[in-house]
């Protein structure tokens, strides 16, 4: 499987994926490029966006990245700094990148950003399952 059929199958069953509103707008081995845009409904008591959405899509641009190669791939640890807050209204862009891909383990990173403005760091340990897809 390409790694675009790959994330398809993914998104298929990813329904917190689907209700974040993410977008896949690029992805290959080891890589991926997705957005979504923040609503009201993610919001915190202070009117920014939880700390959990921009986890959590950065999770799912992991996943998409990782699993690319074939192998089917779980998350062993994950980290989110965050730098900036996030609106109602804005568009979120996300960019994983691979660091390092072992026989088990793989490193990567996702930068956040918003207008091209750094808004959260994301950093992950993946495990590779004796599994194909």
């Amino acid at each position: 499987m390409t790694p675009r059929e790959i994330t398809d199958r993914m998104l298929e069953k990813d329904a917190f994926s689907r209700w974040l509103g993410i977008e896949v707008d690029e992805v290959g081995f080891g890589e991926s490029r997705i957005h979504f845009t923040v609503r009201e409904e993610m919001c915190n008591g202070h009117g920014t966006a939880h700390g959990g959405i921009a986890h959590s899509a950065s999770d799912s641009a992991f996943a998409f990245a990782c699993n690319a190669h074939g192998a089917k791939a779980v998350a062993a640890e994950t980290q989110t700094s965050y730098l900036r807050p996030l609106y109602p209204g804005d568009r979120v862009d996300l960019h994983c990148t691979e660091l390092h891909r072992g026989r088990k383990l793989g490193r990567y990173k996702v930068d956040v950003t918003r207008d091209g403005e750094p808004v959260a760091l994301f950093r992950s340990t993946c495990y590779y399952l004796d599994e194909e897809w």
